[in-house]
């Protein structure tokens, strides 16, 4: 029983290992999926954690790795402070004076440039040290309440008290370091300066990740704390939620297991677009402000009440209306469920026929062929098609257990203790593949076809013969198992390029999306609409949907290296590089957002005159973008070319800069605040309008990504 338990301890500990081991490689400079604690609360296990603790420290590593991915890997900081010591302090004195004499060997850029590294270099430095210190004893602590214990890491790890008192010290000193920069004059214009807003774009996400690994090691440290003894662990999971949830080894024993987490994160990620969606942008010449209403009207997805009072969706159907119920119970029956349950019910029957013939009825109890109904039911998967590979593979196995199923039969003339040997010579390796391997369903065909056989050939003292038995019954399960594929590939089949395609499509649909509502939530609201704790939550929450919807994308285009093709191989590289731009559209459009929350004081709101004169030029940026993503999206989703021209991102942006130095020039906008809050302001605002400009360069690189997937339109061609 111990040994039991402390099996179960190591496994839970050993699922924030390898968190806290992606934190220290983040950490390096330059630098995961969140099923683990769904199967945690899913199932009846033995632990000392808790599952509310658990939950905590899932989300504190989900917000450190996220502050670490903000975090930009290549930086001159440190690189400035050694080449330009030598030269700081043979100036320091007259940079202390205000003197310019320094300037033949000096420009005012790399005096600035110095400054920021001897002030900040040396505590970000400590700053990131303190942090790698507290992830690696936070892990050694988890290790340990996990009764793993592992010499490197028990060595190299402190208490966590003291790595807490050494991460607060770090920061205490990066903010007072940081307080004496500001009050620099040298700095008065450091923000103007490309060089130096890179160098504070760097600093400042370390400051914000040292928080959250601060939140993460004191969290850590009151588990610690309570030293829980063993307990019985109920499922805690959602009830409800749990009838769509299973734990990991059963989504093993399934197979596919990328395409099923394919799958399932593209349903996560359009619920949550939907409810995104259903926001309206509501153009500001147009838009009056009720002070009675704080929040944009939901336009969709989110149904509404009636005058009547009842539940009317956004197209103005009832939906408990008879027409609706009946509508969803035909919608749902195009699901893939029930061309599951078509293929099963199809393939059994056809296989079944000779059962309810005179003729065959008599060889077919005799040789117990029903069994390849059975194996239907078990080989038939409810998503993958199968490949030839896969095919092949399966067969194999299964005329490999019925002849060794023969041979262990007449090896010792039915000898229960010989046939016992070859089982055990036979079975540890199935078992291991359909357990361990990344190809289940092979290994438990091979063992159900050497059980049976073997077996039956026991049970019926190997009458009428030892090979009768083996190749009636070995064919039976072949053919079942070559009937399950072929009816995948014939109905509905799953093929990985086709859903690839179909993927990069929605996921190029889904960030227009998020752009909109970035651009409509974040930057262009109105007086008492700014975005709240609550809107800043979901939004980290699709971000993180999002990530991992990459990662299945790009699992998905490893299953296309598996299928067999007549016309060509398949090339995936203009694929990648299409996703490569779209992960890069997306990580900018995530400092867009979070650039955006330090820039709100600077902002006009979009009902002020300096807006209006800006509200035209604002439109036609952000519809172009739109446009053009969705003719992508559509043209990836319909396999059709893409038109030969569309409306230049770059031209509309390049008019909205000219229009905002205009009125810059025209309306000083006037800031407040201490000099730090000015500073991170102007910091951001380059930001900001930087990552805005490289939207529209991925804009351009997406639509000539896609002009190599699908192909451009033709001057002749009228579709």
């Amino acid at each position: 029983m111990k040994v039991i338990l402390t099996l179960v301890a190591f496994l839970n500990s050993l699922i924030f290992h390898t968190a806290f081991s992606s934190i220290l490689k983040g950490l390096d400079l330059p630098r995961h999926d969140g099923s683990d604690f769904r199967d945690f609360t899913i199932e009846l296990s033995f632990s000392r954690f808790d599952p509310d603790d658990i939950r905590r420290l899932r989300n504190l590593v989900q917000s450190v790795i996220r502050a670490l991915l903000a975090i930009e890997p290549a930086t001159d900081l440190f690189d400035i402070q050694s080449h330009y010591a030598a030269e700081l302090t043979s100036g320091k004195k007259n940079l202390e004076l205000g003197d310019n004499s320094n300037d033949q060997t000096i420009d005012n850029a790399d005096i600035e440039a110095c400054l920021v590294a001897n002030y900040l270099a040396e505590p970000t430095r400590k700053m990131l040290d303190a942090m790698s210190t507290c992830t690696e004893s936070c892990d050694s602590v988890l290790l340990a309440m996990g009764n793993q214990h592992k010499s490197a890491f028990e060595s190299a790890a402190n208490p966590l008290s003291a790595c807490l008192q050494t991460l607060q010290k770090s920061l205490e000193a990066f903010d007072a370091a940081d307080d004496a920069l500001v009050d620099r004059p040298e700095m008065s214009a450091g923000s103007n300066n490309t060089s130096i807003v890179q160098l504070f774009l760097f600093v400042h996400p370390v400051r914000q990740a040292a928080d959250n690994v601060r939140l993460l090691t004191k969290h850590l440290y009151v588990m610690e704390q309570k030293h829980r003894s063993y307990r019985l662990m109920l499922p805690s999971y959602p009830f409800r939620k749990s009838f769509n949830r299973t734990n990991a080894q059963v989504r093993h024993d399934r197979g596919g297991l990328t395409a099923g987490f394919y799958f399932q994160t593209k349903t996560q990620i359009e619920k949550t677009i939907e409810d995104l969606h259903s926001r309206s942008y509501v153009p500001a010449a147009r838009h009056e402000i009720n002070p009675l209403k704080s929040r944009p009207v939901q336009a969709g997805g989110t149904p509404r009440m009636s005058k009547e009072g009842k539940t009317v969706h956004q197209h103005g159907y009832d939906m408990l209306s008879f027409r609706y119920k009946f509508w969803l119970f035909i919608h749902r029956l195009q699901g893939f469920e029930s061309r599951f349950a078509f293929k099963i019910v199809l393939t059994t029957t056809l296989l079944s026929v000779p059962a309810w013939l005179d003729d065959s009825r008599g060889w077919w109890n005799d040789n117990e062929v029903w069994w390849a109904v059975v194996t239907v039911w078990l080989m038939t998967h409810p998503r993958v098609s199968g490949t030839f590979h896969d095919l092949a593979v399966r067969i194999f196995y299964v005329l490999l257990g019925a002849v060794w199923a023969g041979f262990s039969y007449a090896a010792g003339n039915g000898n229960p203790y010989v046939m016992a040997v070859f089982a055990a010579i036979f079975m540890i390796p199935m078992l291991h593949r359909y357990t361990q391997s990344a190809h289940p369903r092979s290994g438990v065909i091979g063992c159900i076809a050497f059980t049976v056989i073997s077996l039956s050939a026991y049970t019926n003292g190997g009458q009428p013969s030892v090979t009768q038995i083996a190749w009636t019954r070995g064919v039976a399960f072949a053919a079942a198992t070559l009937a399950s594929v072929l009816v995948n590939w014939i109905l509905w089949p799953f093929v990985a390029r086709h859903e690839l395609r179909k993927s990069v499509s929605a996921m190029i649909l889904h960030l227009s999306i998020l752009y909109r509502c970035i651009i409509s939530s974040y930057i262009y609201y109105f007086d008492g609409e700014e975005p709240d704790s609550e809107d800043i939550a979901k939004s980290e929450m699709l971000e993180g949907r999002l990530r991992e919807g990459f990662v299945r994308i790009r699992q998905l285009m490893e299953l296309t290296q598996h299928e067999i093709r007549l016309r060509a191989p398949f090339d995936p590289a203009p694929y990648s590089a299409l996703i490569d731009a779209s992960a890069q559209f997306f990580e900018n459009l995530i400092q867009i957002r979070q650039s955006s929350l330090y820039l709100r004081s600077s902002f006009p709101s979009s009902d002020n005159p300096v807006s209006d004169s800006l509200t035209s030029y604002r439109r036609d940026a952000v519809a172009v973008i739109l446009m053009n993503m969705y003719s992508l999206a559509c043209s990836l989703r319909a396999n059709q070319p893409v038109p030969r021209y569309l409306p230049s991102a770059a031209a509309a942006r390049q008019k909205l800069l000219e229009k905002m130095e205009e009125v810059d020039a025209e309306v000083m906008v006037k800031q407040e605040g201490t000099n730090r809050m000015r500073r991170w302001a102007d910091v951001y605002r380059y930001a900001f309008s930087a990552a805005l400009s490289d939207v529209v360069v991925q804009v351009e690189e997406l639509e000539v990504y896609t002009k190599e997937v699908v192909g451009e339109m033709g001057f002749g061609c009228t579709t």
